[in-house]
């Protein structure tokens, strides 16, 4: 369980870290502050606003991220 417990602990600080880095730059941590995720090219999309980032609805912001969070 130690190591369990290590393992969760360091992917904590990990997102955190990506967290606090993304917030200094005003960009959204799902996309990275593109507005958009990506897909495999495979995928086909019916209406354009499906690949908008959920977390940011497309806008690429820390704040909206932080908003809809």
């Amino acid at each position: 369980m130690g190591l369990l417990n290590a393992f969760n602990e360091w992917r904590e600080s990990r997102y955190q870290n990506h967290v606090n880095r993304m917030k200094e730059e005003n960009k959204c941590p799902d996309c990275y502050g593109r507005g958009f995720s990506l897909y495999p090219g495979n995928e086909f999309a019916y209406h354009a606003n499906q690949f908008d980032c959920q977390g940011c609805n497309g806008t690429g912001l820390y704040s909206e991220w932080n908003s809809l969070s």
